[in-house]
């Protein structure tokens, strides 16, 4: 590890985070939410909630895609996003979905300013939820051009994130 410069597992817990907590609002995929672990872990963001059904640790296939960073990331678990929304605004977070809508803002044009940021990714059929939409500072939308228009909880995860923390 020293080699890369990586932090141990309490090094990590101690190190300066990004403020942004990621919400995963009604995800199934286990492995979804392993793989958020571990991308929140890499770009150090402040803590992930889960919420409503979506798996929480300890779980096999979680721990499979996390690589040990449910022991690395700060979460919680609420019984429905509008709790983790609520909390985090309580917190002094903005609330933006990650959600293709009207009057969306394009990830490419979002010019974060490094105030608290929660970022809500949605189930994988149904998306964010209409309660959470509708109380949300905004939407990010990323860009899309193929024919689909639908990304993995997972890649979206990663392509927001770095958008953010790369320092533009």
């Amino acid at each position: 590890m020293d080699e890369l410069d990586r932090l141990s597992a309490d090094e990590m817990k101690l190190a300066g985070k990004h403020a942004i907590i990621v919400i995963l609002d009604d995800v199934r995929s286990m492995h979804n939410v392993g793989s958020t672990f571990r991308t929140c872990d890499a770009f150090a963001t402040e803590a992930i909630y889960l919420c409503g059904y979506t798996p929480t640790p300890p779980h096999r296939d979680i721990h499979k895609t996390a690589l040990g960073a449910t022991e690395t990331v700060s979460w919680k678990h609420f019984l429905s996003t509008m709790e983790a929304v609520e909390s985090a605004r309580e917190a002094g977070y903005k609330i933006y979905a990650i959600e293709q809508a009207h009057n969306s803002i394009s990830l490419a044009q979002l010019n974060w300013q490094k105030e608290k940021i929660a970022l809500v990714f949605g189930n994988e059929v149904s998306g964010v939820n209409d309660e959470v939409l509708e109380k949300a500072d905004g939407c990010i939308e990323i860009p899309q051009y193929g024919s689909k228009h639908s990304l993995n909880i997972s890649v979206s995860v990663g392509v927001v994130l770095w958008e953010m923390v790369r320092g533009k």
